[in-house]
């Protein structure tokens, strides 16, 4: 098959999110399975030191809404994959990737780009593989302006991968000139112009990230006033898991870490790494108590107010110790400064993002935080199974759909869940776990290996969109 990935961040060259992790790792799986996959994304700024590795591949005149301007196409092979750069210096060579009073003609424009583009390097896929509100206005313009150009742009298919339902690329409705055309209600939502909600009328067939996660957009508590729209297409609505890519994150390979380990030797690996872990942080080293960890975005959507409300009382009656890494919400990020100002040997926080330390992180904790008031899948609560670090998750979207409750009957799981979105119950879940392991040693190592052992691969993930795609097309 013949894929264009259509993405407005691609790592490495831009990420605000998980959505450029998954413009590597889905396409490069994708090619693995034999598909002739290319990835589009905008060239911004920060790009730019690449420039010197591309091929320029052509050019095209944008009209919008009595606005031209000119796309320039480059080309740049990356790890077996073509990436397809589009460079306009008004658009997009800017500081950041989004939040502009532009942001609609950006985007706008982006689209049009790329349908310009099958035609400029002459590249019709079976599937424009569409990402995010970004790219929701694609099948809409592809229906409207480009199907009647010729028979490749007819047979083209449609796929929009739905990311987080909560950004939609909601505007006023002036920006509706922009797509050349007649007004037409299937970009409208309450009396706004919706990217995504003309994505989610116009594509062949729409999906997201975890078969929860599907389900739960689907109810008007998450489904950010767009369930209604998600409901009428419900039969074309798939959930598909996220991956990780287990070369990247392996503890048994894996050259950020100390210490490397398997499941076979798991026990004695963690607990070098969390020595090491806990000298780096300054913090006592006691390897007989736990180590608990948190990695990602501090904002609400990740259950950081929950943690708030419950952390000082778990670290006053239990000896675990606590690291905490990420940035956000200055709230969040001054509360865990104190925590680490009051308890000093026991609380360490890194505020920011450091690849390599995020590694140690995971490869030393015993327990990785992760209650999210919303998640549709989430990478952290994988790749803490990966390293045996158990989950304390929220039972939602893609925590739910990864992570195996502990069954104190059977022995079995992966983590801890609790349902609702209430503080309490991750107080318990946390006690739980410090609990368990310090008294029941050989359930907690049967524990880690079972988390070690689960299935959260790439080619998993791969194979399940090869099998959509199929479908799509009508294979």
């Amino acid at each position: 098959m013949k894929i264009l990935f259509c993405s407005s961040e691609a790592f490495p060259f831009s990420k605000t999110g998980g959505l450029a992790d998954m413009a590597l790792f889905l396409p490069k799986s994708l090619n693995q399975l034999g598909h002739d996959i290319r990835i589009i994304t905008p060239y911004y700024k920060a790009i730019s030191k690449y420039h010197k590795e591309m091929k320029s591949i052509g050019s095209a005149t944008i009209k919008m809404g009595g606005i031209e301007t000119i796309v320039n196409y480059y080309q740049l092979v990356y790890d077996n994959i073509p990436y397809i750069f589009v460079q306009n210096m008004h658009y997009f060579e800017r500081d950041n990737l989004y939040g502009y009073h532009d942001d609609a003609e950006r985007f706008s424009c982006f689209s049009y780009a790329i349908l310009e583009g099958l035609r400029i390097f002459d590249f019709y896929p079976h599937i424009l593989h569409l990402n995010d509100w970004q790219t929701g206005m694609i099948p809409f313009l592809l229906d409207e302006h480009y199907r009647q150009i010729n028979d490749q742009y007819y047979s083209i298919h449609t796929l929009l991968t739905i990311h987080n339902l909560e950004y939609q690329g909601s505007f006023d409705p002036f920006v509706s000139r922009f797509f050349n055309s007649e007004f037409n209600y299937t970009y409208i939502h309450f009396d706004r112009v919706n990217f995504l909600k003309a994505g989610i009328e116009r594509a062949s067939k729409i999906n997201t990230v975890s078969p929860t996660y599907r389900n739960e957009v689907l109810s008007s508590e998450y489904g950010f006033t767009l369930d209604g729209a998600l409901n009428n297409r419900v039969h074309d609505f798939i959930g598909i898991l996220n991956g990780i890519d287990e070369k990247v994150f392996n503890p048994k390979n894996d050259y950020h870490l100390s210490f490397n380990y398997d499941t076979a030797s798991s026990k004695d690996g963690k607990l070098k790494n969390k020595e090491a872990i806990l000298h780096h942080f300054d913090l006592d080293v006691n390897l007989k108590e736990p180590l608990i960890a948190y990695v990602g975005r501090l904002a609400t959507q990740k259950g950081i107010n929950l943690i708030t409300q419950i952390l000082e009382e778990v670290i006053e009656f239990s000896d675990a110790r606590f690291i905490l890494m990420g940035s956000g919400n200055d709230a969040y990020q001054d509360y865990f400064r104190h925590l680490s100002y009051k308890y000093p040997n026991r609380v360490a926080n890194y505020i920011g993002f450091n690849e390599e330390i995020a590694h140690k992180i995971y490869a030393s904790c015993d327990m990785f935080m992760m209650p999210s008031r919303f998640e549709p899948c989430g990478l952290g609560q994988l790749i803490a199974m990966k390293y045996g670090a158990l989950p304390i998750v929220r039972e939602t979207g893609g925590l739910k759909d990864t992570v195996i409750p502990y069954n104190q009957y059977t022995g079995e799981g992966t983590g801890f869940t609790f349902t609702n979105y209430d503080a309490y119950e991750l107080k318990e879940k946390l006690f739980e776990g410090i609990y368990l392991y310090k008294n029941k040693k050989r359930v907690w190592q049967r524990m880690v290996k079972q988390a070690m052992l689960e299935n959260n691969s790439l080619e998993k993930m791969a194979t399940e969109y090869e099998k959509l795609y199929q479908i799509i097309i009508g294979v």
